[in-house]
């Protein structure tokens, strides 16, 4: 199921898995990537979902990787592929005879490793979920108020995971290109999200970021870089941080800059805060997206999941789309000459092996 973005003609196998290993695999199809998931026969799904947006593009074939007729045949499409994603705890791969060395007729295959903790270390065989890899790198303790809150999985499992794992396993196709000789991508979340807080360690080591929550300019800390409730109970976002938007953005709801403490007077942030508290409650949250949307104000409506794909701007750049009648982002992001696509693809039937393998021009 190959399609006609920049990766056209790259074949991927997928070792079915959860979070972030579909999301790869998904960015990979949509991107043009010809993609096969291997599933364990009959498994039924953790949470049964309409239609499970993190499988589209591809299809898959059902093998059980514990039977040893099963497992040849996988090995017969792991030696056809390009690239591999799995997010087994390591050391399962290397049991089932599946592991990187396991592959000497195929040695440009990149192979992709996901995992929390990565290959080594100390927790490397420790169950753990997002909330847990994200603990340990300072993110999690940066985000929140009075106590830290999961930014949902997006830091971890997808920011710090699967689009780690995509970088890292482009880097070593483009490298085994001109090398011949494939490498092992291991992709840790907790490396990931530690690498993600780049420059929020710049800051705290440059002493202008202090080590608690919605004590700084970006964690909400900054009364112009934050949430308001309106009149209606929605709620704008602010993120005036420059002083030429700053100004704009006093100026434009109603308040005059010569009556309030300066804008980088941290001890003066109550009374800007307080302020701009009182001012947003005049109005609607769309009354206040109609007056400051298009400006240099900095500001946005906090839309829901069912207002976003709605947004005029959304729309005009068709960041959304809707297969199988689920609305679901489009593919990311946007290439000039060669785009991707999301595509339909999630077979209720597995795909024959034989019809892969033919495809493939292995028969």
């Amino acid at each position: 199921m190959s399609g006609h973005g920049p990766l056209s003609g790259v074949k991927v196998i997928e070792i079915q898995g959860l979070g972030p290993t579909p999301f790869a695999a998904m960015w990979l199809a949509d991107m043009g990537a010809d993609v096969v998931r291997i599933e364990r026969p009959n498994l039924k799904p953790l949470i049964p979902q309409k239609v499970d947006v993190l499988n589209r593009g591809r299809g898959f074939v059902a093998l059980d990787l514990k039977s040893g007729g099963d497992r040849d045949v996988a090995r017969d499409l792991i030696n056809s592929a390009d690239m591999l994603i799995e997010g087994m705890r390591p050391g399962v791969m290397e049991r089932l005879g599946l592991g990187p060395g396991d592959f000497p007729d195929n040695p440009k295959l990149v192979y992709g490793r996901m995992t929390g903790w990565g290959q080594s270390g100390p927790l490397a065989q420790s169950a753990g979920h997002d909330i847990n890899y994200i603990a340990i790198t300072g993110a999690l303790h940066a985000i929140g108020g009075t106590h830290p809150v999961p930014p949902l999985n997006l830091i971890g499992d997808f920011g710090g995971g699967a689009m780690y794992l995509v970088s890292g396993m482009l880097a070593a196709l483009h490298g085994a290109e001109r090398s011949g000789k494939g490498q092992v991508v291991d992709a840790a979340i907790s490396d990931g999200t530690a690498h993600l807080m780049a420059m929020i360690y710049s800051m705290y080591g440059s002493g202008i970021w202090a080590d608690e929550r919605e004590a700084n300019l970006l964690d909400g800390g900054a009364p112009f870089y934050t949430t308001y409730q309106c009149a209606c109970g929605g709620h704008m976002s602010v993120g005036a941080l420059e002083a030429k938007f700053y100004a704009e953005f006093v100026d434009r709801i109603g308040l005059s800059g010569a009556d309030l403490p300066a804008q980088m007077d941290v001890s003066g942030w109550p009374k800007l805060r307080a302020a701009f508290a009182a001012r947003f409650l005049e109005k609607s949250r769309d009354g206040w997206a109609a007056l400051l949307d298009g400006t240099d104000a900095c500001c946005a409506p906090v839309l829901s999941l069912a207002e976003a794909a709605s947004h005029p701007h959304n729309q005009a750049r068709g960041s959304f789309t809707q297969i199988a009648e689920v609305t679901q982002p489009s593919a990311a992001p946007q290439l000039s000459d060669t785009p991707g696509s999301a595509r339909a693809g999630e077979e209720p039937e597995p795909q024959s092996v034989e019809e892969v393998l033919v495809r493939w021009g292995v028969r």
